[in-house]
């Protein structure tokens, strides 16, 4: 590590944190010849192996554009957005691999959407699952109708009925 201000290529460790999100670690160092104080941040490279076999940097940006696309029109902020490209992150990162697919990158994209709204959802997953017919939707639909009960209805009651209140 260079110093930035006399460029001695020594420095020494002072103090050690992990940012916010967890993501990095921030380091305060001082430089024994100047003994000016500078901060470095460090992180984890992760890189995405698209189909084609050509591999770049993991980039949050284009997991939130990628996803803002499915998610026009929909009650979905922008902070909705970053919230879901970072938890994509760090469900990818937790995984412990330098390189990942771009198939693992969708598919970690997939539940965290389904949370944030199921028709941007719908959409998402009709691009990347490469829906070719109203059966592939259809039965997408089912599996969520499946998990949830139409609009206005309650879920079933568990358990004996109440016993009718007298006034």
């Amino acid at each position: 590590m260079h110093c930035p201000f006399c460029r001695n290529t020594d420095s020494r460790v002072i103090d050690s944190r992990t940012t916010d999100d967890g993501s990095a670690i921030r380091r305060r160092r001082q430089c024994p010849a100047c003994q000016r104080r500078f901060t470095t941040v460090e992180s984890a490279s992760l890189t995405v192996i698209k189909r084609s076999g050509a591999s770049e940097p993991f980039s949050r940006a284009k997991i939130q554009d990628g996803v803002s696309k499915a998610c026009q029109g929909r009650p979905v902020s922008e902070d909705d957005l970053a919230r879901l490209a970072q938890r994509v992150e760090e469900t990818i990162r937790s995984q412990g691999h330098a390189e990942i697919d771009a198939h693992e990158v969708g598919l970690a994209i997939l539940g965290p959407l389904r949370e944030l709204d199921e028709v941007a959802y719908l959409r998402f997953a009709s691009v990347y699952q490469a829906f070719d017919s109203l059966e592939d939707f259809e039965a997408a639909i089912t599996l969520l109708r499946a998990e949830h009960p139409p609009t206005g209805e309650e879920p079933a009651a568990v358990g004996p009925p109440s016993p009718p209140r007298t006034t």
